[in-house]
């Protein structure tokens, strides 16, 4: 009948109008379904782009508009020929959080140092040890070129079976680093990578301090509280005003003082006749 036709396409409306104008929810509840979607975009995102350097997304925007940006360490290989992959990747996100056709949009942001980004070197190792190269050897190779990139500082570490059945943890470590207060939470960045062999799970763990940049492109543009510059004096400029008239004025190019002449009526001491020798007394005169 006609009433049986016309429900289902009812309930599909209904359905469509549910994605497009979602309800209203309280702030708190908010916060926990963004951070739910952060957290499973980032999985699935590097499940899929692990292989093509991925290194970490970010999501703007409201809720009926959202941009996604990709960053990667090759982001030809996200984009894909002729855009194929990233639209692929674009419905398979639609599907998976019921989003309405063209509200998220993916774009694709390339790192400016691969150096410097703990997911990515995190992931190089990983292929690394996948591919049966030496713990020690990969390790060492990934800290090096950490360091080359102009980074402050680094620690690697691989934990689970590396040789015998004995379960052990290696740390390789260099530069400066720092692990507390306000500062780590600005400079350090880090990734934790696991990954599954022959003898078991192999957990890694990468942590690089960055350096200090003032544009925040390279490095971080937060100062370190503890950091201590210390500036050139500047040169003395003389006063604009003329001179014995300031506040202070050098006494040695002052005239002295001529010393003060004794009053008329003051007696003054006797000559001494000039035949006189020093050291001679007059004599008594007897009479």
């Amino acid at each position: 009948s006609l009433a049986t036709q016309v429900a289902p396409a009812i309930m599909d409306s209904k359905k469509e109008m549910e994605v497009i104008e979602p309800k209203e929810i309280s702030k708190k509840k908010k916060f926990v379904s963004d951070g739910v979607f952060y957290a499973e975009l980032n999985e699935f995102l590097s499940r899929e782009l692990g292989e093509d350097g991925y290194s970490g997304v970010e999501v703007r925007g409201p809720a009926r508009r959202r941009e996604i940006i990709i960053k990667a360490t090759r982001t030809q290989h996200v984009i894909g020929e002729n855009g194929r992959r990233i639209r692929e990747l674009t419905s398979l996100i639609e599907k998976r959080f019921g989003f309405a056709d063209g509200q998220v949009k993916l774009f694709a942001e390339k790192v400016r140092n691969r150096g410097l980004c703990a997911i990515a070197q995190a992931e190089s190792l990983c292929y690394k040890l996948m591919e049966g190269m030496a713990v020690r050897r990969a390790c060492y190779g990934v800290l090096r070129f950490i360091m080359e990139s102009d980074a402050k500082g680094c620690e690697i570490i691989v934990s689970g079976k590396l040789r015998a059945q004995r379960a052990k943890s290696m740390k390789f470590k260099d530069g400066y680093m720092i692990t507390s207060g306000d500062a780590a939470i600005h400079y350090i960045d880090e990734a934790v990578r696991s990954i599954k062999m022959k003898q078991g799970v192999l957990g890694i763990k990468v942590k690089i301090m960055l350096p200090y940049d003032a544009t925040g492109k390279v490095g971080c543009k937060v100062t370190q509280p503890d950091v201590v510059t210390v500036l050139e004096p500047k040169a003395e400029k003389p006063l604009d005003i003329p001179p014995k008239t300031g506040y202070s004025e050098d006494m040695r190019k002052k005239d002295p003082t001529p010393m003060e002449q004794p009053d008329a009526g003051m007696s003054q001491p006797m000559s001494q006749p000039a035949d006189m020798s020093q050291g001679q007394m007059a004599q008594p005169v007897h009479g």
